[in-house]
C-alpha cells in the first residue's frame, strides 16, 4: 500500500534521524557522472542493480523508481546543480513505516575523476529507523557495486 511521506527539503540531509553516507572515487569526470544521474534516469537500471525501473515523470522534475523486491518510490528532484549535486525527495512509497526520505549525490573532482558521495537520509517509525540502521552494510555494498558499474558504463561510452 502506497503512502504519502512528509515533504522535506534538502536541509533534511543534515538533520534526519538516520543518515547513511557512502563515498567512492571513480575515474569518470563529475560532469559525466552528473549527466548520468540527472539526465539519463532510465539508464539507472543499467548500472544500479537494485533498480528495476526508473523513469522521469511529467516535465522531468519527478521520477518513478521501482526496486527489485517490490519497493516503489515517486520522487521530486530537489537539486540538479551540475556538476556537483543531484538530490531528490521521496514523496510516495510502499515502504512501511517511512515518514521522510531524501537521497543526495555530491560529486567532487578527484584528480581526473570524481569522488561520489551518496547520503541516504530517512525518518520513520521506530521499527523503520531500526531496520534502516541494520540495512547500512547492504546499502554500502549496493552503492559500491552501483558506482563501480556506472564508472565502467561511462568508460565504455566515452568518446
Amino acid at each position: 500500500m502506497a503512502h504519502l511521506l512528509r515533504e522535506v527539503g534538502l536541509d533534511f540531509v543534515g538533520t534526519a534521524p538516520v543518515r547513511h553516507v557512502f563515498a567512492r572515487e571513480i575515474s569518470a569526470p563529475p560532469e559525466t557522472v552528473h549527466r548520468a544521474l540527472a539526465e539519463d534516469v532510465p539508464g539507472w537500471t543499467e548500472w544500479f542493480s537494485a533498480v528495476k525501473l526508473a523513469r522521469p515523470l511529467g516535465d522531468g522534475a519527478r521520477r518513478e523508481i521501482r526496486l527489485k523486491g517490490g519497493t516503489r518510490f515517486e520522487e521530486t528532484i530537489l537539486a540538479a546543480k551540475s556538476p556537483e549535486l543531484y538530490a531528490y525527495r521521496v514523496d510516495v512509497t510502499n515502504a512501511p513505516g517511512a515518514r521522510a526520505m531524501v537521497e543526495e549525490w555530491r560529486l567532487t573532482p578527484a584528480g581526473t575523476g570524481t569522488l561520489v558521495r551518496w547520503t541516504f537520509a530517512v525518518d520513520g517509525t521506530a521499527p523503520f529507523r531500526f531496520a534502516f540502521g541494520l540495512a547500512r552494510p547492504g546499502l554500502g555494498r549496493a552503492f559500491r557495486d552501483a558506482v563501480t558499474a556506472l564508472d565502467r558504463r561511462l568508460a565504455a561510452t566515452a568518446p
